[in-house]
């Protein structure tokens, strides 16, 4: 399905904003839990009707489409061509689309070494508070000149303007992937995954569950075997099971109910001891994202975050209508707020998603 709703999508914008009524984005839904949840009373802006893929070259490894098209049949198609979004982004659910991918900001197991959602996207076109259809960057790599105000709508949680239209660079896919396995204690993993990321080999995700680290290496056929006769370690049961399950968070860290508290997303510098915070803990991206369960005060957790010279995101569990991403510092805040007003000056747009005042 190929469908333009851009006009329809405008025309309820404008309705609410004459109402002066709130409205709740949404796409294929699977991202709702991330972020706080917006009050009661507001009206509902469905981007899923918007879909299809606007342009493709695959010669030249950029992919244009709108913000609803599915997740997965962009993935399907780039692997007709050989290719891939380099990103890996979690998907959690089938329903995954385009724009909430962009508009969540997340990545998988592979954002060290391929780039992060912020760094494949080339240009976008949104629908601002106003109900203005703006359009920033564009379908080349090189394009950037100033202020990117394409890459701002990353991670904003459509809080600056509803996802039209996205560019995006893609990459080849590997010819060769394997999975090595390690037994190391805490100390010894975050020392050997430190040393992997610093030494010239085709690694392509590192993460580690408490016991076993868990080294992918991707490439030529030749050089992934040459680094695995170097490096050692055992052949993984079932590789891209492992690393699929970490990515959508079915891994029995993230599934098993016993482990209780709430899940904390830390991003941190990689080589970060680790933090004197009560919980289980799953290190991932070699030691710079971390993923804790703990029911540690929430205050406690943001302030061995930022003193590590990291931030913490309270990603499920607890009261999301309290503050789930770090407190930013005064002069950040202003700047987002000027933002804010800037993109959405009657703050219309899933107010409150971010932070408590927008």
């Amino acid at each position: 399905m190929n469908t333009d709703h851009s006009a329809a999508l405008r025309d309820t914008l404008l309705a609410a904003r004459a109402e002066r009524r709130p409205l709740t984005i949404v796409g294929g839904g699977t991202k709702a839990f991330y972020g706080r949840h917006s009050a009661d009373g507001h009206g509902r802006l469905d981007t899923s009707p918007h879909r299809g893929i606007v342009g493709f070259e695959p010669s030249e490894l950029v992919l244009t489409a709108r913000a609803g098209t599915p997740l997965a049949g962009i993935e399907a198609l780039l692997a007709q061509h050989g290719q891939r979004l380099g990103f890996e982004p979690p998907h959690f659910g089938a329903g995954a689309t385009l724009g909430g991918t962009v508009a969540a900001g997340l990545s998988g197991p592979r954002r060290p070494f391929a780039g992060s959602v912020r760094d494949a996207v080339l240009g976008c076109k949104i629908l601002d508070g106003q109900g203005q259809i703006l359009a920033f960057g564009g379908q080349v790599i090189k394009n950037v000149a100033g202020f990117d105000l394409s890459r701002l709508m990353v991670g904003a949680l459509g809080t600056l303007g509803v996802l039209l239209e996205i560019s995006l660079k893609v990459l080849p896919r590997p010819e060769c992937e394997r999975t090595l396995v390690y037994a190391l204690d805490t100390p010894a993993a975050l020392a050997a995954m430190t040393r992997w990321c610093r030494e010239p080999w085709p690694v392509s995700g590192l993460a580690y569950d408490g016991g076993w680290a868990y080294l992918r290496l991707a490439g030529a056929e030749a050089a992934v075997a040459a680094a695995h006769r170097r490096l050692g370690g055992d052949p993984a049961a079932d590789g891209p099971g492992f690393w699929e399950d970490l990515r959508e968070q079915r891994s029995r860290f993230f599934q098993y109910p016993a482990l209780g508290g709430t899940l904390w997303r830390l991003s941190l510098p990689p080589a970060t001891p680790p933090l004197d915070l009560p919980g289980h803990w799953f290190y991932d991206w070699g030691g710079a994202l971390r993923w804790l369960r703990s029911g540690a005060d929430p205050e406690a957790v943001f302030a061995a975050a930022a003193q590590a010279g990291g931030h913490a995101t309270r990603f499920r569990g607890g009261n999301a209508g309290d503050r789930v991403f770090q407190p930013l510092a005064p002069a950040l805040h202003r700047l987002h707020l000027d933002l804010k007003r800037t993109f959405d000056p009657d703050g219309l747009l899933n107010p409150g998603r971010l932070h408590p005042d927008y």
